[in-house]
Order: structure tokens, then C-alpha cells, then sequence
């Protein structure tokens, strides 16, 4: 295993070449997001939010980033090109959030209320809620659509919802306070806060093995745009580890002060990675180890990154190879993946 010690703590210590890509940080301890130029590497500006937001995605359609402020019990509805926000929901406590690949179900995971709700995507009504005491986490699909998968990390367990009948079909316990989970190759992968390492789990059997560690507080993992490697983070460990999707061996380990946690890439394959516990946001070029960090707000959470280049939309990662692993596992993405599988250029200089 090859270790980079990287000296993140200098702003700006490194040059990275970059788009005119668009930045947006979820500042959950300072009710707010953080909007980032990234050729400039500094934030251009602030969205209020009420209370405290967590995570984000991207609508089926690829037109609005759906942000879950979970203490202010709201929806919020940005436009992903100029940040403006569109719209706001009232919503009952959503922490974690993903739309069904096949876009018709949108499910929200509510830690503090023990609830999973499933919404219409279309109309967003509440179709079901599902009670769950032990914190619902996380939040990931089947390529299929037929079953939702929620870590419990409350009681270290994982929840399967069949979909068709929104009814809980098995729970399974899987080791101490399970956080990020994916779906990848058939099976699904999750991050144990209480321990070390990422456990697999083969839905079918339950059957529960060690896919690969990490260091303390392993947290949550990321498929690279190019499908080649996921990236997990550890957040006592403070670590990012590259690993070999095909083998799921370790390969590389950057050591990251800060808290490393949610991870988005742009179409080049950059790591933009929120650094929990220093406010900053981690770009990392796994490519050639260059590295840089900017100052966002208080606890930074959910991330994600809006290319500005002709022809690409903000649903970018959902087309390409990467995308048949992850939390919303797209089928289109897996047979792009056999066609072409280095669509990305992750070499750096761009």
C-alpha cells in the first residue's frame, strides 16, 4: 500500500489547473451553503438556509439540486447553473436523500425522527413512512429500483424496503454505527463509524464479510467518474483511500487533517472532499497528488460539482461508467461502462 502524506494545512500550497466549474457546499453548522469558483478557489457567495443542512442530490432530469436542510424541516430547490433557489417544501427532518433509478420514488432518511419516508418524485407527495428506531442514515438503491437499503446506525443494522409494496422485507445486522452505503457489483458496501473498516453485503444470502479497511471512523465511499476506483474516507483516521473497484484491494491512502466526508468529482476525476472538522473544502487530484484547499463554513457536509463545459448537465455523473455503483446505481451507466470504459480523462493539466 503506497502512502501520501500530503500537507494540506497551507491554502493554495498547490496549483491545480481547473474548469470554470461551480461548487456548492452544504455549511451544516452555519446554516448555510457555500457557492465556489473553482478556477478563482474561493467562495463567490453564501445561500441562507434555516437551520442545518446535510446532503444533497440531483433530479432525475439533471435541472435542480435538491437540498435536505433537516433541521429547518425543508426542501430546498436550487438551480444548479446560477444557484438561484427555485423553490421550497416543507418536509419532515430530511437527512439523507436519493431518487430510485428508475426517477419515480424520492425516499428521505430522517436520523432524529427514526422514520423513512417514501415521496411521489413526480408530485412529492408522501406515499409512505416507514418507523425505524435506530437512526436511519443512509439511503441506497438496487439498479433495479425493486429495493431501498437504509443503514441504521443507531442499532448497526440495515433496513431493506421492497418498493413495490413500500413495506420493510428484512433487517440485518451488519457491525457498529453504519453510515455511507452503496450499491456496487452486486453487492453493497458500508462504512462502520465504530470501527475501521467497510463491510460487504450480499442482499441475497445477508451474508456479512470485510470488504476493506480504512482507518477509524470509516464513514462513507465514492465511485470515480471512470468507474475504475471508489474512494472511502475515514473521519477520526482522517483519511481518503483509493480502492480498486474490481478487487477492492487498497491501492493508495492520502492522509487528510480535517474529517474528510462527502466526496463529488468533476468530469475530470478531481476529489473535492468536505473537510468536517476545519471548514475547508479538500481538491485533490488523484492523478498527480496535487492538492488545494478553500475556506467554507462551520462543518461542511454534502458537496457537489457543476461543470461548465458545453454539453455537460449537472446529471453528468449519472452517464458515466461510475454511475453503476453508488446509491443510485444507474443501468445505463453499467452498459456505458462494457461499451467505453475510460470515457474520463483524468489527466491533469486541464
Amino acid at each position: 500500500m503506497r502512502h501520501l502524506f500530503l500537507a494540506f494545512l497551507l491554502l493554495g500550497a498547490a496549483f491545480l489547473p481547473a474548469r470554470a466549474d461551480t461548487i456548492f457546499v452544504l455549511n451544516s453548522g452555519d446554516a448555510s451553503i457555500s457557492v465556489i469558483d473553482a478556477v478563482a478557489r474561493e467562495e463567490i457567495r453564501r445561500i441562507p438556509v434555516l437551520r442545518e443542512v446535510h446532503h444533497l442530490v440531483v433530479t432525475p432530469d439533471g435541472r435542480e439540486l435538491v437540498v435536505g436542510d433537516s433541521g429547518g424541516n425543508e426542501l430546498l430547490f436550487l438551480d444548479p447553473v446560477g444557484g438561484e433557489v427555485l423553490r421550497r417544501l416543507r418536509i419532515s427532518n430530511p437527512y439523507h436523500l436519493e431518487f430510485s433509478p428508475d426517477g419515480r420514488h424520492f425516499v428521505v432518511a430522517s436520523l432524529r425522527r427514526n422514520q423513512v419516508d417514501i415521496y411521489d418524485a413526480a408530485t412529492l407527495e408522501l406515499q409512505q413512512r416507514l418507523r425505524h428506531p435506530g437512526m436511519p442514515s443512509h439511503i441506497a438503491f438496487s439498479p433495479d429500483s425493486r429495493w431501498a437499503y437504509v443503514t441504521l446506525q443507531g442499532r448497526g443494522q440495515v433496513a431493506a424496503i421492497e418498493m413495490a409494496s413500500m413495506t420493510t422485507a428484512w433487517v440485518q445486522d451488519v457491525g457498529p454505527e453504519p453510515a455511507g452505503i452503496i450499491w456496487h457489483r452486486g453487492r453493497l458496501l458500508v462504512g462502520l463509524m465504530g470501527r475501521d473498516d467497510f463491510v460487504a453485503l450480499d442482499p441475497e444470502t445477508r451474508a456479512v464479510t470485510t470488504a476493506f479497511r480504512v482507518g477509524r471512523g470509516a464513514h462513507n465511499v465514492f465511485p470515480s467518474p471512470d468507474g475504475r476506483f471508489l474512494y472511502a474516507t475515514s473521519r477520526v483516521e482522517s483519511r481518503i483511500a483509493e480502492i480498486d473497484a474490481e478487487t477492492l484491494e487498497v491501492r493508495r491512502i492520502f492522509e487528510v487533517p480535517g474529517g474528510p466526508d462527502c466526496i463529488a468529482f468533476d468530469p475530470d476525476g478531481r476529489i473535492y472532499a468536505t473537510l468536517r472538522w476545519i471548514g475547508r473544502v479538500l481538491i485533490l487530484d488523484p492523478a498527480t497528488g496535487d492538492h488545494a484547499q478553500i475556506r467554507v463554513g462551520r462543518s461542511p457536509h454534502g458537496i457537489f460539482v457543476m461543470p461548465r463545459r458545453p454539453g455537460v448537465g449537472a446529471d453528468f455523473a449519472l452517464r458515466m461508467p461510475g454511475a453503476a455503483s453508488g446509491p443510485r446505481p444507474m443501468e445505463l451507466a453499467l452498459a456505458e461502462q462494457a461499451d467505453a470504459p475510460t470515457r474520463v480523462n483524468a489527466a491533469p493539466g486541464r
